[in-house]
């Protein structure tokens, strides 16, 4: 049987290392404790001792330049050449204010100014950024161009890695200006601007050529000139005859390329760092008692001689073992006394599950327990989670969150599924994808069959306050975990193999 597994990236007593998109390497533990990755930031040790997902700290970058200068295109290649998840483009389009009826009707005759920074509402487009930069989901406005207004409709967005600001005014404002990181100016000739305006107006946008060529003199020249123009001294890089200029906007590419690699390892260092600063709690740890049939079911599950068939069985015998020690150790508050009465007319008490349960599974390797709670639990809600490690860097991205409805006032109870802990960095990632979504760190239980010491450490120290982690064996690290004496580093620790073999994909 073949075993070829992936390994952890940031797994115990390991330097991390990785090459960069555009070649250079970093190794994580040579990564110096002061890092000075911006003019407005500084990494220092202290910020080690706490998780910051890399969506709180988004690269953020301000396009701007005249209508019709290349803006969107120019954005767009950026987005293409960095291939980046959760790269998110903000476009001023969909921040026009609301327009009144007198004004509505001066806007169908072109008698309207949407070239004034007046005209677009700044104020939420800064709020929304810095509600990204918080880890929250923000609703982007829609706007109708043939109707001169907003739609119903909004955008949502969650967890942004990159974010390009794309606009005329991108770089006018400087509340905006502050939390940039990278400053363009996309220069191209006025002529050639307003050719490019009446393509788009009149093709896309119903416009007709004389009500453009009316709105081009009365209002969006003379504001180019007076407000736009004026913005390209905040630029930090400009880019002349916008997306034809391949050599700057490549160069600009490979800089970016650059910080993000940097931003990668600022991150895999803060995970790398966690817990080794303290020991381990395990007040809210649970691992399953070594009886002779759990060392049986063990013994199939560790086993290189074990047919896929075999291994699908016992697993499921084990998700559903781990399952039940997971409510059993919801506690009383979570139960209330029944009453019940069976067909014979005999009484009994009983108890009752007062509480709605959501289950949460982390993309595949938590979908290994999928048929355990089928057989375990009844019409569960259940939420899922894609967190993939970058090829190149090792760094964990979200992907994908599809998480059922959670109302804090039900103080409803979320199990957590990932078939194996090993560095702790995708779990932590879910951990607070959920906090992001207003989920009870109190209420939170990981069901897990495999953890290492250190994995477990890194997420109890950075989310001290979960209810449970429920374990079906656990490394030895620092203490004696289990008494086969299996450690961090061996392969059944260092290596997802459960979701490959379950799934027949390795």
């Amino acid at each position: 049987m073949s075993l070829k597994r992936r390994s952890s990236r940031i797994g115990p007593e390991e330097d991390v290392s990785f090459n960069s998109p555009n070649g250079s390497s970093f190794e994580v533990n040579k990564v110096p404790n002061k890092i000075n990755t911006s003019s407005r930031e500084t990494i220092t040790t202290s910020t080690l001792e706490k998780y910051i997902p890399p969506w709180s700290e988004p690269y953020i970058i301000g396009v701007a330049g005249y209508s019709g200068s290349g803006k969107t295109s120019v954005s767009q290649k950026i987005i293409h050449e960095l291939n980046q998840p959760w790269t998110v483009l903000l476009s001023f389009d969909n921040y026009y204010k609301p327009l009144t009826k007198e004004e509505s009707a001066k806007a169908f005759n072109n008698e309207y100014d949407f070239d004034t920074p007046q005209s677009l509402d700044l104020d939420i487009l800064v709020e929304h950024l810095n509600a990204l930069k918080r880890g929250e989901k923000v609703d982007i406005p829609i706007y109708s161009f043939a109707a001169h207004n907003r739609t119903d409709k909004v955008e949502t967005i969650y967890g942004a890695n990159v974010i390009i600001i794309e606009g005329i005014y991108a770089l006018y404002d400087e509340r905006l200006l502050n939390m940039m990181d990278l400053k363009v100016f996309v220069d191209t000739d006025l002529d050639v601007c307003l050719a490019r305006r009446l393509t788009r107006d009149i093709l896309y946008r119903g416009r007709d050529l004389s009500g453009c060529l009316k709105q081009w003199e009365l209002f969006v020249k003379p504001n180019l000139v007076r407000y736009v123009k004026p913005t390209m001294m905040n630029a930090d890089l400009v880019i002349p005859r916008g997306s034809l200029n391949e050599i700057g906007i490549n160069l600009m590419i490979q800089h970016v390329q650059k910080k993000l690699a940097l931003k990668s390892a600022i991150h895999l260092q803060r995970l790398h760092q966690l817990g080794k600063q303290y020991g381990l709690d395990t007040s809210h740890v649970t691992t399953l008692p070594n009886t002779n049939y759990l060392k049986g079911l063990h013994s199939q599950l560790l086993s290189l001689e074990t047919e896929r068939s075999d291994f699908i069985f016992h697993f499921d015998k084990m998700g559903i073992l781990l399952l039940e020690m997971g409510l059993n150790k919801l506690g009383p508050r979570n139960y209330s006394e029944k009453q019940v009465i069976t067909p014979q007319g005999y009484h009994a008490k009983g108890v009752g599950f007062e509480q709605e349960l959501i289950a949460v599974s982390i993309i595949r390797s938590g979908d290994c327990f999928m048929n355990a709670i089928k057989k375990t639990l009844n019409d569960v809600p259940i939420g899922k989670l894609l967190i993939q490690s970058d090829t190149s860097t090792g760094e964990p991205q979200l992907h994908c969150d599809s998480l059922p409805s959670y109302d804090r006032s039900m103080n409803q109870q979320i199990f957590l599924f990932d078939s194996q802990i090993i560095s702790g960095a995708q779990l932590i990632m879910a951990i607070q994808v959920l906090i992001d979504h207003n989920f009870h760190q109190e209420n939170i239980t990981i069901i897990t069959y495999l953890s290492t010491e250190i994995g477990l450490k890194r997420i109890t120290n950075v989310f001290p306050n979960l209810n449970q982690v429920i374990i079906g064996k656990l490394s030895n690290g620092e203490c004696q975990h289990n008494e086969e004496g299996l450690k961090d580093t061996d392969w059944n620790f260092r290596n997802r193999f459960i979701d490959s073999l379950y799934f027949g994909t390795g």
